[in-house]
Parts: C-alpha cells; sequence; structure tokens
C-alpha cells in the first residue's frame, strides 16, 4: 500500500453523507456492543489495502446475547399483524434506496466490485424487502377436505422461530435482505454474521432497520470470528433454522454441526455453471451473454459462467470475438468509474485464480489474453480467456470465484448435455440457441436448479433461487423462501353436535 492509495481510500470515506451508516460495532437486542476486551478487527479496500474501519469482534458472550434476544423477540413479532410486519419492511427497503449512493460506496471500499455495481447490488438487495413485505400478508390457512365425520380441518403455516443467518462477502448487503426479509416477513427474528471481509454493509443495513422500526431483538448483527460464532449458532438448539450461503465445503461442515439440533437449513452452496453456445446462435448476442455471465462481480459470482462450450462450426469465430472483448475490458480500483473488472476479495482468492490457471496451461491450455496478475492491482488478475483446456483440468472441475473463462467445443446436443451434468454442481445453466424445441429439451436435460435461455440476469425477489446436487438445498426468494421460515401446523376441530 503506498501513501496515495491510502489517501484515495480515505477521501472516498469522505463523501459519506451519512457518516453513521459507517458501524463498527456488533448490533445487539437494539444495541450497538462491542466486545468486553476491545477486541476488533481491521477492513480494508482491497483495491489498495487502505483500513476502512475497525470492526468489534464479538465471540461466544455476544452471541449467546444475540440468541437471548431473538429469541425473547420472537413472540411478540410473530404475532404482529402481517401488514405491521409490511410496512416495516417497505420503509426499510425505501431507505435502502434513499441511501444508494452512501451504501454503494461502502461494499465498494471493503469488497472491491465496481461502484456501478455496488448500486446495483443496493437496488436488488432493497427488491427483497419489497416482495416479502406483500408475502408477509400471504401466508394463508389452507383447508382439507375432511375425511372423517364431524371434523372440521386446517392447515396453517406459522412463523419456525429464531434463525440464525451466514452471509458472505461476494454480495454483502443482497444476501442479507434475501435471507432476512423472508425470515421477518414470516414471522421470525434472527442473528446475523456477516463476512469478516464485508461486515460494514451489513452494520449499515442494521443502522437502517432500526430507522425503519424494526424492534430491538428482531435482527442482531454478530461479526467476528466465523468459527466461533458459527459454530455456537450451529450448536444452539434455540435457533430453529440456520441460512447460509458460501463454499459447498463450509457448507458439509454446518450440515453436521447443526445435526444434533435437527436444524432446517436453508444453504445455497458452489455453482460451476456451464454456459452452451449452438451453432444457430447470434454470435454477438452470445458473446455479450458469456461476458455477463463470466466477467459480473470480477467472476466472484455462484452464477458465473465456468464452463463455456460452443458449437465446433462456430468456436473460431466466437473465440476470436470472445477474445476481443475480453482484451478490452478496464481492470482498477471499484472507485474508479472507467473500471470494468476490480481486484479479488483477498489473496487466497487471487492464488486460486493463478493455480487454475497454471494447472490448465499445465495440461496442455492455450492463453489466448490474460493470464497473469496485474502488474498495478496486486490484488487484481487480468481477464483471462484459456482454450484447448481438458475436461479434467482444476477450472472444469472447481469453482473459480475469479475473471478467467475457458472454451472448450462440442459436437453434438447428447455429448455437451453429458459433459455438462458432469459435476458435483448444479446451481445454474446458461443456453443459447434460436431453436425453441433445442431450449425446452436442454432445460429438461441439465441437472440444475435455475436454467437461463438466451440471457444472463434471471434472479430476483419472486424466483425460487436454488441449485442440485451439491450446490445447496432449499430455496430463497419467492414464496418458497419465505415458506422455509416456517412450520406446517395441522388442526382438526371436532364438530359433532
Amino acid at each position: 500500500m503506498n501513501a496515495h492509495s491510502s489517501q484515495t481510500t480515505h477521501h472516498a470515506l469522505s463523501h459519506l453523507a451519512d457518516r453513521s451508516l459507517l458501524r463498527g460495532l456488533g448490533y445487539i437486542n437494539g444495541r450497538w456492543t462491542s466486545a468486553p476486551d476491545a477486541a476488533d478487527f481491521a477492513v480494508t479496500d482491497p483495491a489498495s489495502g487502505a483500513l476502512v474501519a475497525r470492526v468489534a469482534s464479538l465471540g461466544p458472550a455476544e452471541t449467546d446475547a444475540a440468541i437471548a434476544a431473538a429469541t425473547q423477540a420472537f413472540a411478540t413479532w410473530r404475532d404482529r399483524l402481517p401488514a405491521d410486519r409490511a410496512r416495516i419492511l417497505r420503509l426499510w427497503g425505501d431507505l435502502m434506496r434513499a441511501a444508494t449512493d452512501d451504501l454503494a460506496l461502502i461494499m465498494t471500499l471493503e469488497q472491491g466490485k465496481p461502484l456501478a455495481e455496488s448500486r446495483g447490488e443496493i437496488a436488488y438487495a432493497a427488491e427483497f424487502l419489497e416482495w416479502y413485505a406483500g408475502e408477509a400478508q400471504r401466508i394463508n390457512a389452507e383447508g382439507v377436505t375432511p375425511h372423517l365425520h364431524g371434523a372440521e380441518m386446517i392447515v396453517r403455516r406459522e412463523a419456525l422461530g429464531p434463525v440464525g443467518v451466514v452471509t458472505p462477502w461476494n454480495f454483502p448487503s443482497a444476501m442479507i435482505t434475501r435471507k432476512v426479509a423472508a425470515a421477518l416477513a414470516a414471522g421470525c427474528t434472527t442473528v446475523v454474521h456477516p463476512s469478516a471481509e464485508t461486515p460494514l454493509s451489513a452494520l449499515a443495513l442494521a443502522e437502517l432497520a432500526e430507522r425503519a422500526g424494526l424492534p430491538a431483538g428482531v435482527m442482531n448483527v454478530v461479526p467476528g470470528d466465523a468459527a466461533t460464532i458459527v459454530g455456537r449458532m450451529c450448536a444452539d438448539p434455540r435457533l430453529r433454522a440456520l441460512s447460509f450461503t458460501g463454499s459447498t465445503e463450509v457448507g458439509r461442515l454446518i450440515a453436521g454441526q447443526c445435526a444434533p439440533t435437527i436444524k432446517h437449513l436453508v444453504m445455497e452452496l458452489g455453482g460451476h455453471a456451464p454456459l452452451i453456445v449452438f451453432d444457430d446462435a447470434d454470435i454477438d448476442r452470445a458473446v455479450q451473454i458469456a461476458m455477463d455471465a463470466k466477467f459480473a462481480t470480477s467472476g466472484q459470482d455462484c452464477l458465473a459462467a465456468n464452463r463455456i462450450y460452443v458449437a465446433r462450426a462456430i468456436l473460431p469465430e466466437f473465440t476470436a470475438r470472445f477474445a476481443q472483448r475480453i482484451k478490452a475490458l478496464r481492470v482498477g480500483p471499484g472507485l474508479a468509474d472507467s473500471t470494468d473488472i476490480g481486484p479479488l476479495m483477498h489473496s487466497r482468492a487471487l492464488a486460486k485464480v493463478a493455480a487454475q490457471v497454471d494447472d490448465a496451461v499445465s495440461r496442455g491450455g492455450r492463453v489466448v489474453t490474460g493470464g497473469a496478475v496485474h502488474p498495478d492491482l496486486p490484488l487484481a488478475y487480468l481477464p483471462t480467456l484459456l482454450v484447448d483446456v481438458p475436461q479434467d483440468a482444476l477450472i472444469h472441475r472447481e469453482e473459480t470465484f475469479g475473471p478467467v473463462a475457458s472454451i472448450m467445443g462440442f459436437d453434438t446436443e447428447d455429448e455437451v448435455i453429458a459433459r455438462a451434468n458432469d459435476t458435483d454442481y448444479g446451481l445454474v445453466a446458461y443456453v443459447i440457441t434460436r431453436d425453441g424445441a433445442r431450449a425446452l429439451r436442454l432445460s429438461r436435460a441439465l441437472e440444475f436448479g435455475m436454467i437461463a435461455v438466451n440471457r444472463v440476469k434471471i434472479t430476483g425477489g419472486p424466483i425460487p433461487f436454488g441449485g442440485w446436487k451439491q450446490s445447496g438445498q432449499g430455496r430463497e426468494g419467492s414464496r418458497h423462501g419465505m415458506e422455509a421460515f416456517t412450520e406446517l401446523k395441522y388442526i382438526c376441530i371436532d364438530t359433532a353436535a
């Protein structure tokens, strides 16, 4: 880090219109809370390495206090009229939109993504608050046609109880609202552990939730060491569910730790998305779709296209046009208006990307463009295109989470379906074709929870987000995302005279 980089970060902080959104303490039972021993940790700007803020590192005692607060607040919050819960969620979303510039600046400073993407995420995050404000008023009782004489039968969905929420660093606002809004709409209370890389976005949302009128204890935010805090959350029987977004490896650990208390689990885990381009596709449109599917959030997205399969008849032309577009991507700090690709989150992410490229080359792959760390931005990897990489290379088996694309040719529809499905993951698949019947066949044959045909953007409040196989369990968004935080109750009433 040099003095100029540090000054740039601090100058950006001075542009916050509402400095009270930059919080450094945990939020428990409606109070901003520090650790008794004053322990804290640094949040740094991935672009410069400069300090953005220091945040309280809470521990077991504070985690227990947050669970106790959520438990105490549950009965009152559950019993509030759904319209009251909806009003608070809507106001929270309105406050987010009004604070877009500040929230986006905080996000870019701690996460590194370009400011335009951060602004887009704030709008996306607020959408979940608005969507679930509507869904809060649509948890209906279900009548059952009686099979017994003299009986009336009802099935109700009721709030599950206090729930734990564990969120990642790549979407530090949207992953909170997608989970928390669903839980709150259902009548549950929450204990949130944000990633230690990006706690500031979570704490800013807690500040706005308080302003929106969310009662004390309904949402608690506990920053600090993940192993300590999440382990405590998994073990505590008072939390009836745990919602986690992150790697499949960590998801397995969490599932094991939650097993003794038989928690409901909602887990959005790793992805390894195939993007399949057929020879009838408009090549320019296909290239644009591939660019959007691969390089958003600098490739640090579970929906990112990891394996790009192109029909052999158009492979040379597609590759040439794709390479040209990749070379034109501008790498820089997220605060710069011209930046398309920002730094990666940390050195571990950079090392993983570099290792996958090295492995691909060692197996006969060829670097068309990129293939190295940016010379002036230590955590940035140059946008990279690989070709001639064999199917068993690391980049075709493991999630990449970086700006590296790999293209492979294919000859037949059956072949590419088999290759696309040859993975433990099953989150999203992209299909590009102008043949409607083929689009339907692929949509049925691909073993993924979400299929995008001739487009990239498919997510939002109304859709059930989630994957098959080791990409997770349960769904987020849509009515299914709220149902995950409810229990079914069957009531049988004797009506005999």
